[in-house]
Order: structure tokens, then sequence, then C-alpha cells
């Protein structure tokens, strides 16, 4: 077993995740949201679940779907190797019609890094891989865009963006929002109104894989595979932006 095939792995299970939700999605339409929604999350949790047992029987796993007694087995606090995975990141986003900002999530974390990682974006009929990370763009300076929240963008984000001259784009899953900061789309996603690892781990993966920045809002580390997996802030910018950002966000909270 090689980090190679891991870097495989991780993006050949996103991918099928996010084929088979589509498919679904094709099968059941859009007239009962909440359905297709709960359907769609089970249906992938299962089919990775299922597939890491098979695949990486010695691993342990963290889904977002998982029990809460799965979710707190002290097996995972000892475990070298802890696949984190988001069957189905942007429910809502998943269950409106013609929206693509929805995504698949399977990241792996060793011995308290993360180590490969895959974004599936099945809408848009792409996967962000740490195997083949994507070039990340070139800020050529000016104003910027920061990815935010549809529903809730955190209000401290928008003063941030009126002071640092940027433009607020509303993106649906996580997942979305950061992989749009590595394809150019915008050029940081800030958010502060709470996550958990699942909904980070693989999209950080491939960002710093390519070379983005990645941290708390306070400029801390990330860390994954805690007893509590709530992470609830996080910052991923182009790395020229980094110093900016993180000063304003200092700023703001004195």
């Amino acid at each position: 077993m090689t980090i190679r095939d891991d870097h495989a792995l991780a993006a050949d299970l996103a991918t099928e995740a996010g084929n088979r939700l589509l498919a679904l999605r094709e099968r059941e339409g859009f007239e009962h949201p909440p359905s297709l929604r709960k359907e769609g999350d089970q249906q992938a949790h299962v089919f990775l679940m299922e597939a890491l047992a098979r695949l990486r029987p010695s691993d342990s796993v963290l889904s977002e779907e998982a029990t809460r007694e799965e979710r707190l087995d002290p097996r995972r606090q000892t475990a070298d190797r802890v696949w984190i995975v988001d069957p189905l990141d942007g429910t809502r986003e998943y269950s409106e019609e013609g929206r693509s900002d929805w995504a698949v999530h399977v990241a792996l974390w060793e011995r308290g890094v993360l180590t490969a990682g895959a974004v599936a974006l099945p809408a848009q009929g792409r996967t962000l891989t740490t195997g083949e990370p994507p070039k990340l763009p070139v800020f050529d300076g000016g104003r910027f865009r920061i990815a935010v929240s549809r529903t809730r963008p955190p209000e401290f984000v928008q003063k941030l963006a009126y002071l640092a001259g940027a433009d607020l784009v509303p993106i649906g899953s996580a997942g979305a929002k950061i992989s749009a900061v590595l394809t150019g789309e915008v050029e940081a996603y800030v958010h502060a109104g709470g996550q958990f690892e699942w909904d980070s781990a693989a999209p950080v993966a491939v960002a710093q894989a390519a070379g983005a920045f990645c941290s708390r809002i306070d400029g801390s580390e990330l860390t994954y595979n805690q007893v509590d997996p709530s992470l609830p802030d996080i910052l991923v910018s182009l790395p020229e932006l980094a110093p900016t950002l993180l000063a304003g966000i200092r700023d703001l909270h004195r």
C-alpha cells in the first residue's frame, strides 16, 4: 500500500459516490427535497463505508453520517490512519434543481496530518485530488473575491470584505467554496459559523497539496481526528492574500 494508492482511492471513491448521487437525483427528481437529501446522504454513506471496510479494513473512519457512538469510538483516537468523509456536502444544494455547488469529500488523516484527499464536484463533472492537485491561480492585485455561505454569511466577513476591498460570492457547500479558491472562481474562503472536521478535511487536504494557505481564522493550525470533531472556523486563500486577511480578522475581533 503506497501513498499514491491512497490518493487514487480517495479520488475513485469520491467520484463514484458522486456518480451515484447524480443517478439518484436524476431518478427521483426534485419534487420532495427532504426525501432526496436524506436518501442521497444515506446511499453515499453506505457506499463509502462498505468500500473502505473492504479496501482498507485496518483503517478507522469518521463520517458525518455515522452515529454518535461510532464517532466516539475510542479506537479512532489511537488509530494511525483515519478516513474522514462527508458523503454529501451541501445537501440543500443537492436537492435544488440546477445547482452544482455540492460535493463528496474523502480524506485520509495519518498520525496528525492529512496525507490524501479528494473532493468530487459531480454536477460540475470534476474531482480535485491530492494525487494531481490543481495549479493555483496567481493573484494580480486589486479587488478580490471571498466565498461565503449562501444562507448565513458571518457579519464580520461582510465587514472584512468592505475593509479589504473584496467582493462576497455566495456558494453552497464548504467543499465547493474551497474548490472555488483552487480553480480561480474566488481568491479566499472565510467562515466562522460552525463546522465539523468532515466539512473541510478533504478540501483542505487538496488545498494544502496545491499550495494554498489554510488555517483557523486566528491563524492557528487546522487539526483533525480530535475527540470533538467540531472545527468551527476556517480560512483558505491564495498564499499572498493570507497576511491581509488575517490582519483584517484580528482588527475586527479586537
